[in-house]
């Protein structure tokens, strides 16, 4: 309807309208500046992948559209690798009103430079003519939104809590419409696309449990790193990284402080309210105090840092799996697309598996500290299986959606990822009660692996669609 380039940039204004808004005072700016950011998303993201998939359906370049959108999601990495630095600095030398400002300037500039730029893009900006059966965007908003307020308003009011809060009671109904939708959309078609739209649905489901490991990023493992890592850095290197005010100086003398108990959960009074107390920081909460420092003050990398580790294995493994990859073909034994997604949800698996020998490295995490090099492995391996999946999947509907309905199903792979999200924010709202953090990594380790065998279980048929709608499964 309105077309890739209008949709991403309006898209991208709502967002740099979202983060700008957050850096303001008021009770609900926070509120709306998310919704700001949510709306725009929805428009940018499925249409600015689309766009690159309509580039590479050429046929002299329909063979590279994997290494297309491999390098499309590097370049995405390489402006999330510089973000965490940006952000620390401006928050620990402004505040967080200042980072999240940055966000919004930096889309602004980057839509500027993208409106130089259309005449190399603008002939791929093509609009689908609708298909007897297609719905009008009246009926989809009729028929798919309207639903999806009703069924949220419907999980937020119901008594007690069916996925743990009433948010989460909401999202979870909310996608039932959506869910729905995408399940109409399968039965109407026919032949080849009913086929490459079941494909890409048994996809989108498997994948929900790789979003959940890729969102430990923001969740779990952010959280890990805050609490039970060791954020010290060598002092060589102290120097240089205070110089950028990339460093938080945590003091032991006695403070006020929000009150832990022996699970270093925050006790709270009968109306909710953390009590206070006396006490170090709580970074030292979890160290012997013959490992505190002598002087009474250390040194340590804000927590913000440890999500650049991700996006600079991506920046640094992208060119090498290509290269793997490109060998691969050259032998005659090419890996398909749709064995690169079980291999990717194996290896997710096998980071998460990491994390339990992280909890297993010390006596107690609630005593002692982990070494941060442990953060390292964990995304390292991940990210392996993050370049085999989330790249690659937004190239697997590019293929196997009928071109008038790519833009709609790459939603449904946003989706996929969204749910992702509320399920490592479900299980992150379980952290502080789930004491024995091996069950809480070894349970989404478990989960991965076997989602990877499932669909090692189906790689011929996927193939197969694969083949006969493009000539390759590759």
């Amino acid at each position: 309807y309105l077309g890739y380039m209008k949709s991403i940039f309006i898209g991208g204004s709502l967002m740099a309208a979202g983060y700008l808004t957050i850096a303001l005072p008021g009770e609900y700016t926070a509120y709306i500046s998310m919704g700001l950011i949510i709306i725009g998303n929805g428009f940018f993201k499925p249409n600015i992948s689309t766009l690159l998939g309509n580039m590479y359906n050429r046929e002299d370049l329909r063979p590279l559209k994997d290494n297309a959108y491999n390098i499309f999601y590097m370049g995405i990495n390489i402006g999330a690798f510089f973000c965490n630095f940006i952000a620390a600095i401006l928050r620990n030398q402004i505040g967080w009103q200042a980072a999240f400002s940055a966000a919004g300037i930096g889309l602004i500039i980057g839509m500027i430079a993208l409106a130089f730029s259309l005449k190399h893009v603008k002939e791929y900006d093509v609009k689908r003519p609708m298909q007897p059966g297609d719905m009008p965007t009246s009926k989809i908003l009729g028929s798919v939104f309207a639903p999806m307020i009703v069924f949220a308003a419907l999980g937020w009011i119901i008594p007690g809590n069916i996925f743990g809060s009433d948010s989460s009671d909401a999202f979870i109904l909310a996608c039932v419409p959506v869910i729905f939708f995408y399940v109409t959309l399968w039965r109407k078609e026919k032949g080849e696309d009913k086929k490459g739209i079941g494909a890409l649905l048994f996809i989108f489901a498997v994948s929900i449990i790789f979003w959940t490991i890729y969102n430990q990023n923001s969740t779990g493992l952010t959280i890990w790193a805050e609490s039970h890592t060791d954020r010290s850095i060598p002092q060589f290197m102290e120097g240089p990284a205070d110089a950028v005010y990339t460093l938080q100086n945590l003091e032991t003398k006695p403070q006020q402080v929000d009150s832990m108990d022996s699970y270093m959960r925050v006790v709270t009074d009968d109306s909710g309210h953390a009590i206070k107390t006396m006490g170090p920081d709580p970074y030292f909460a979890n160290m012997p105090q013959d490992q505190w420092p002598a002087n009474g003050v250390a040194k340590v990398g804000n927590t913000e840092l440890f999500q650049s580790i991700n996006p600079f294995f991506i920046v640094a493994f992208t060119p090498l799996l290509i290269l793997f990859f490109a060998w691969r073909v050259k032998r005659g034994k090419p890996i398909s697309t749709a064995s690169k997604f079980a291999w990717a949800l194996v290896i997710a698996g096998l980071s998460a598996l990491v994390m339990v020998f992280a909890v297993m490295s010390v006596p107690s995490i609630y005593t002692h500290k982990t070494s941060s090099m442990w953060l390292f492995l964990t995304y390292g391996i991940f990210t392996v299986s993050e370049i085999c999946l989330s790249p690659i999947g937004l190239s697997f509907v590019s293929k196997l959606a009928p071109q008038r309905l790519t833009a709609l199903m790459m939603g449904g792979w946003f989706i996929s990822t969204s749910l992702g999200g509320k399920v490592a924010g479900v299980m992150a709202s379980s952290w502080d009660s789930m004491h024995d953090k091996r069950i809480f990594f070894g349970v989404i380790a478990v989960a991965a692996i076997l989602g990877g065998l499932l669909i090692f279980s189906r790689v011929k048929s996927l193939d197969k669609i694969v083949k006969d709608k493009t000539g390759s499964a590759v």
